[in-house]
């Protein structure tokens, strides 16, 4: 059956450290069905494929079943676009090398393509978002870790092995916080994502017995980075300085970003992003502080324009239409 374009999608799939977020895209980049699983409750691939499979036959049926589905794009953490496997991924339970996009392919009968997550993130922030028209920029996703994914001369950097791009493994802090996914010590997402955001807070917890702080409210245990954000908008000193420490970090480490790719923006995604003003401004402050004078106001750092879920799944379902 020739089924016209116009009434074809694209299934887009972003597994995430914590959720896994799918859509059905069609050409134009309209989403017309969210859904989601918890990744981390699958100890094994299989089984995360067979639930992936099961929550989107619905979606796949009211699309007029898998004949109208063109192929399938995933956005995954350690993603080598070349390869279609994931590669030794920190936040996933599965470790070594995951050959998804032959799992994915082999369980729907259809064609499947994987790329980075960030890059994914980045393609759809391209395409749809606060890019569109941008050249040159680096996309930051500030959730369970930091990815990115870096744009140059309109093109995605990928590097001559899939892995370019993984700055939220760079060493911003020598010898600083364990990173226990990577064994590494002093990275950019032991600071600056939602993890880290709540090991800062534990630290200045353990480090300042005697400060009174919204905080000491909750148990150590339940203290996450949604707690600290709701602290601080509250005017909580102890959470706003959490804040301010964190935008410290990640504007050191964007001013070395900055440095070597020269970006028009940098566009930050994901959950972290959330706390507006409480991490831009001493990010933006932090990154300008450190910036040589020929970068300095220069480069604008901004928050994307997608829905949370929408720029990744817009990215992977990139992947699809892209291959005919």
């Amino acid at each position: 059956m020739n089924i016209p374009i116009s009434q074809q999608y694209a299934i887009g799939i972003d597994i995430g450290g914590t959720n896994t977020k799918f859509g059905l895209v069609n050409h134009r980049g309209d989403i017309s069905y969210h859904g989601s699983i918890l990744t981390h409750q699958h100890e094994n691939v299989e089984d995360f494929i067979e639930d992936l499979f099961k929550a989107l036959l619905p979606a796949i049926d009211d699309s007029g079943g898998i004949e109208f589905i063109r192929g399938i794009g995933v956005g995954a953490p350690n993603g080598n676009i070349y390869n279609g496997t994931i590669e030794y991924a920190p936040n996933l339970k599965w470790k070594g090398i995951i050959p998804m996009a032959a799992l994915v392919s082999k369980k729907f009968g259809l064609p499947a393509r994987l790329t980075n997550d960030a890059n994914a993130a980045a393609v759809g922030e391209m395409m749809y978002g606060s890019a569109k028209g941008m050249k040159d920029f680096i996309m930051i996703t500030l959730g369970t870790g930091v990815g990115s994914g870096i744009v140059a001369n309109g093109q995605l950097i990928y590097g001559h092995d899939g892995f370019a791009g993984e700055l939220g493994h760079t060493i911003i802090i020598p010898d600083g916080r364990f990173h226990p996914g990577t064994g590494h010590y002093g990275s950019l997402e032991s600071y600056a994502s939602a993890t880290g955001v709540a090991r800062t807070a534990l630290e200045f917890l353990d480090k300042r017995p005697d400060e009174v702080t919204l905080l000491r409210n909750y148990r150590k245990e339940e203290i996450d980075s949604r707690i600290v954000y709701e602290c601080a908008i509250q005017g909580d000193a102890m959470a706003l300085e959490v804040y301010e420490f964190t935008g410290k970090i990640l504007g050191l480490a964007f001013a070395n970003f900055v440095m070597f790719s020269s970006p028009e923006a940098i566009i930050l995604f994901g959950g972290m992003s959330k706390a507006g003003e409480l991490i831009l401004k001493p990010t933006r402050e932090n990154m300008e502080k450190n910036l040589l004078p020929i970068f300095q106001n220069k480069v604008k750092i901004i928050f994307s324009e997608l829905k949370e879920a929408d720029a990744a799944i817009l990215g992977a379902s990139a992947l699809v239409w892209e291959t005919r």
